[in-house]
């Protein structure tokens, strides 16, 4: 089979095609396994993260964890699924289902938590392996390339939702408006239609994308908004926008904070806090950590059932290296996919 490999860590300025491609044996499936023919897999920030060493894979690693394809064969105790039928394999390549947290549902919290595409291979080739009980089916609606960042961007955005607590009428800030965030964009304006969305991004072209999709305001990450705000979920890498956010909550507002590693390049603007005016007044910070199986499923069900789709770029697998550095210079306008043919 054909894959992308990442044999080893470094900065994309120093490295920008840091992926090889590669014919390696085919995968075969353990006893409790599905193999999958890959169609489509989601390019994901959290790769960037990997491949610059903020966050260090198993190497050599085949990336990706937002694949869609059809099982093509099944382990001997596999069960749940037949062949042909479409499935998507998420972030979450396991857990233990032991310990205290997977026993109450937060599996995304488990020690023994692996993902896809770090600790063991991803979605970056033609062919994966996945236990039947991580895989998940991939509702009728979606195309294989729009049902694959609804495994990661889509599922994390939505427990990042979940997480600010936010009401119906409410008011939400998104900081960064790339995958997960335009995908929560289109699912706050199904779940709670008399919220007030306003966004903060960089990009000129993410602030109108933004608008384009419902939101009230669209400025830059320091501009101020026209009120302050209940919620805001942070989808960028930086912390300037994390100190911004702080200072623009109402008392008791929450800052739930979507990225699974922050940069060094502005550390610094932690210095910036100032108790009285981001912290005090019961404000409160919430970081985001995986997803569960939950997450993935119920979104999901939640996208099919409101007609969530996202907008994609498509990139064949050869070219994963440049929907990689395309993302990491911000050129996004909603979620990039990688096609297998």
């Amino acid at each position: 089979m054909r894959a992308m490999l990442l044999e080893q860590t470094g900065l994309l300025r120093d490295s920008p095609e840091p992926l090889r491609l590669v014919e390696r044996p085919d995968p075969s499936p353990a006893a409790d396994e599905l193999l999958i023919r890959v169609s489509a897999c989601g390019v994901c920030h959290t790769e960037l993260d990997e491949i610059e060493g903020r966050m260090p894979p198993r190497l050599p690693v085949i990336l990706g964890h937002q694949a869609v394809g059809s099982v093509l064969a099944m382990g001997k105790d596999a069960a749940g699924f037949t062949i042909g039928e479409r499935v998507g394999v998420a972030w979450i390549f396991s857990a233990c289902g032991l310990c205290g947290y997977c026993r109450r549902g937060d599996e995304n919290l488990c020690a023994q938590f692996q993902a896809t595409g770090r600790d063991v291979h991803g979605g970056y080739a033609e062919l994966m392996t996945v236990s039947a009980a991580f895989a998940h089916r991939i509702p009728g609606v979606f195309t294989d390339a729009e049902a694959a960042p609804l495994l990661c961007a889509g599922a994390i955005g939505y427990r990042s939702l979940r997480l600010t607590g936010l009401q119906d009428g409410g008011i939400l800030g998104l900081t960064g408006f790339g995958a997960s965030a335009h995908l929560v964009a289109k699912l706050v304006r199904h779940r709670f239609p008399a919220a007030r969305l306003f966004v903060f991004a960089r990009s000129g072209k993410e602030r109108d994308f933004a608008l384009e999709l419902g939101a009230e305001w669209a400025g830059d990450t320091g501009e101020q908004p026209p009120e302050r705000l209940d919620a805001v979920i942070d989808t960028t890498p930086a912390w300037t926008p994390v100190v911004e956010a702080l200072r623009r909550l109402k008392p008791g507002g929450r800052l739930v904070i979507n990225a699974i590693r922050k940069e060094d390049s502005d550390k610094k603007a932690l210095l910036r806090l100032h108790y009285p005016e981001h912290l005090w007044l019961e404000k409160e910070i919430k970081s985001v950590a995986n997803v569960s199986r939950y997450d993935v499923r119920e979104f999901l069900r939640l996208a099919a059932e409101a007609g969530i789709k996202p907008d994609i770029e498509e990139y064949a697998l050869e070219d994963a290296n440049r929907a990689l550095l395309e993302l990491k210079e911000k050129h996004i306008r909603g979620a990039k996919v990688l096609r297998m043919c």
